[in-house]
């Protein structure tokens, strides 16, 4: 038997799969135009797709098979973008708005991290009261690099342009310029240094409430792959070392999710390595994990009839 690789995230039935029943909408943005070191992003949605079709529909966690709790998982065709920068991201704007107004909880893949920030201004939109959390290695708030604007480099310097409520955690490389733009706009920035030092407490996760506290009730979640440590996750085009675990994280999102309200997210930043299909595994299992935190407090999978991985 040949094995074939699935167009739809997990490899969801149909049944689980439509876009008018579910309420989660996966959005693939093979956007890539700015990358600086490291290439391949554009081959990062679909190479999240080919691994989500391995993994697990049930999470021993949350003893639940998540996708029924959100009444199916719909993936979209790629977002075709022939355009780049400022119409890019209104393209994103403008295809993510429409789906919240359909009541879609939309998760972005990429891509390059550029198309956050269409996708955060649709939401910022659409909820005037929303924090943006940014998980993240690097803080991506130049004015400009390399001449562009609408650099990966860029993308937090363009959301806190229509969004003031941005908090960053995990930062470890940053110029001056975006140290003093930190200082100066008293953004909340925690530093991986911060956070595994043990300056908000001592135990394990006593940083979850200082984030989680600068946050407001609505959060719009934007997370760079190189927030990882590479150890973790190599596959990303600007690595840095000291970054985060798998335990440590999910923590942290479990934490978010009980304490605020998450209205959509992206990950963003994975560049493929052939033959080394680890970073994308984790990713997918990281999206079906976040969902699951999202709906679970709020849903019961009760009555729902189970699937089979293996049928």
């Amino acid at each position: 038997m040949t094995f074939l690789p699935p167009e739809d995230f997990l490899a969801l039935p149909e049944q689980w799969s439509g876009l008018e029943r579910s309420r989660v909408v996966i959005l693939p943005v093979p956007y890539e135009h700015t990358t600086s070191f490291g290439k391949g992003t554009a081959s990062g949605p679909k190479a999240i797709l080919d691994a989500s079709g391995q993994v697990e529909l049930y999470d021993e966690e949350l003893d639940s098979e998540i996708y029924t709790v959100t009444d199916g998982i719909a993936t979209l065709k790629p977002l075709d973008l022939r355009c780049n920068d400022a119409a890019a991201v209104e393209s994103i704007r403008e295809k993510v708005l429409g789906l919240i107004k359909k009541d879609k909880t939309v998760v972005c893949i990429g891509g390059e991290h550029t198309i956050s920030s269409g996708a955060a201004r649709a939401h910022s939109d659409f909820y005037p009261d929303l924090s943006v959390l940014q998980l993240d290695a690097h803080s991506d708030l130049r004015e400009e690099y390399e001449g562009n604007r609408y650099s990966h480099a860029c993308v937090m310097a363009r959301i806190y342009e229509f969004n003031k409520n941005i908090v960053q955690v995990g930062i470890r490389s940053q110029c001056r310029e975006e140290a003093d733009f930190i200082r100066q706009k008293k953004i909340n920035t925690f530093y991986a240094f911060d956070l595994k030092s043990g300056r908000y407490g001592t135990h394990r996760t006593a940083w979850h409430d200082a984030v989680i506290g600068s946050l407001r009730e609505n959060v719009y979640l934007t997370i760079d792959c190189d927030f990882f440590d590479p150890g973790l996750m190599p596959a990303v085009g600007t690595p840095e070392p000291g970054g985060f675990g798998w335990h440590e994280t999910v923590s942290f999102l479990r934490s978010l999710s009980e304490r605020r309200r998450i209205v959509g997210f992206d990950i963003t930043e994975l560049s493929p390595i052939p033959g080394f299909i680890h970073p994308q595994f984790v990713t997918a299992k990281l999206i079906y994990k976040l969902i699951g935190y999202i709906f679970s407090r709020s849903h019961s999978t009760e009555g729902k009839p189970a699937g089979n991985r293996d049928a």
